[in-house]
């Protein structure tokens, strides 16, 4: 099986200035990020928003901001996210690797990795995500648990695992959020 990704399609809409709906963007998204760390993984950015309510109007494209973690300040980030199986590289991972991982999206606070964690990956961001399993399984890693569903992830601290054989393609929005 290749490490390459599946390319994402994506659809952006408009109303024109006759108020009809036409699509004006139909392709697959350049705007993808992998972890040398995990072959195999891959997120892959669909749509940002900077506040909420979001903006509709005018608005022909968002991914000319700055990728990160986490959303914006007030605003959203809905990503298509590829879990390779970790039987191929969990025992391999380390500190140095995950922070890298979380340097480069931008986000070195979000990781919680200790040598203690359950998962590597640990992380925690102050966001409500909508998590939904389009194909394979996951387990959802918290401190005292582990859960195999989809979810409703709300600011914990918290690692995917993928302890199938095959990768786990994941919709994940996140919201900006408050304690």
């Amino acid at each position: 099986m290749s490490d390459r990704p599946k390319p994402v399609r994506r659809i952006v809409t408009i109303d024109d200035d006759k108020g009809k709906s036409r699509a004006i963007q139909d392709g697959p998204l350049p705007d993808v990020r992998t972890d040398p760390a995990r072959p195999g993984f891959a997120m892959t950015r669909i749509w940002v928003t900077d506040r909420t309510p979001a903006r509709v109007a005018g608005v022909r494209e968002t991914l000319n901001t700055p990728d990160r973690l986490e959303p914006p300040p007030g605003g959203s980030v809905c990503r298509i996210v590829v879990f390779p199986a970790e039987v191929g590289y969990l025992r391999k991972v380390g500190k140095k690797e995950v922070m890298a991982f979380y340097d480069s999206m931008g986000s070195p606070s979000a990781s919680t990795f200790s040598a203690k964690a359950p998962h590597p990956y640990m992380q925690k961001t102050r966001t409500l995500d909508f998590c939904l399993v389009l194909d394979g399984e996951i387990t959802l890693i918290l401190d005292t648990q582990e859960v195999r569903l989809q979810v409703v992830q709300r600011g914990t601290n918290h690692a995917w695992s993928n302890r199938s054989s095959r990768p786990c393609v994941m919709a994940i929005s996140s919201h900006d959020g408050a304690y």
